[in-house]
């Protein structure tokens, strides 16, 4: 098999496909775990700047992208009303998914939401009843949030059961557009704060930013020395 940074190098550089995850430092951890899993993506967007530099210092030209109202979220929704695209979101919790769609509809009237529902299931049944439901409501665009990997292992069973249409992974979206339309303030979006914005906005986020992120970065650098070494 190819090395990590081959793989990525490949699906960060793929400009066409249906299903759409994305990797910051934390979710690279994720990724280098699940290989397989995220070989059955089309492209594999960087979410984090910093993940975007380090990339470009290796000759890998990416740009950030993310599934949020400060990157790909107002692009995709946008073609979905141009083009009269279905939509259903599936992720985060029960009042957070309602919140979510409330407050999406007041900006993006002309949606067409096919439907939503939370990210959790009361048993593996449950998770395969709501996958077959969704292959026969046949969405053109589902958009899921609930975390790497069960995002990714969830679009992935989608595909696999037949279900042709764009998915896009998207994190915390739900959960954080819940709470308002535009959920980073201008100033930590503009200067590429926002992992620092939502250190203050949800705390239990700290130690991911503060232990997991060098110790996925210190990774990172060694996937990147063996990748030249057999190059």
């Amino acid at each position: 098999m190819k090395s990590n940074i081959s793989i990525l190098k490949i699906k960060c550089l793929n400009e066409k496909g249906n299903l759409i995850t994305f990797l910051n430092p934390f979710s690279y951890l994720l990724y280098r775990k699940n290989i397989k899993l995220f070989l059955e993506f089309d492209k594999i967007c960087i979410d984090g700047i910093v993940l975007v530099l380090m990339l470009r210092l290796i000759g890998i030209r990416v740009d950030r992208q993310s599934f949020d109202m400060t990157s790909l979220a107002p692009v995709v929704l946008g073609d979905c009303i141009k083009n009269g695209k279905s939509i259903y979101f599936i992720g985060s919790t029960e009042s957070s998914i309602h919140r979510f769609i409330k407050t999406l509809t007041l900006k993006f009237d002309k949606l067409n939401i096919l439907g939503y529902r939370n990210g959790y299931f009361n048993s593996q049944e449950d998770k395969t009843k709501v996958i077959n439901n969704l292959v026969n409501l046949n969405p053109d665009v589902i958009v899921v949030g609930m975390g790497t990997p069960y995002q990714e292992e969830f679009l992935v069973n989608l595909k696999n059961r037949g279900w042709k249409g764009q998915g896009y992974t998207c994190g915390g979206f739900i959960h954080q557009t819940a709470k308002g339309i535009n959920y980073y303030p201008k100033f930590y979006d503009k200067y590429n704060l926002r992992w620092l914005y939502r250190m203050i906005d949800e705390p239990k986020l700290i130690k991911r930013y503060l232990l997991y992120y060098p110790l996925s970065l210190s990774l990172f650098i060694f996937d990147v020395l063996k990748y030249k070494f057999k190059k």
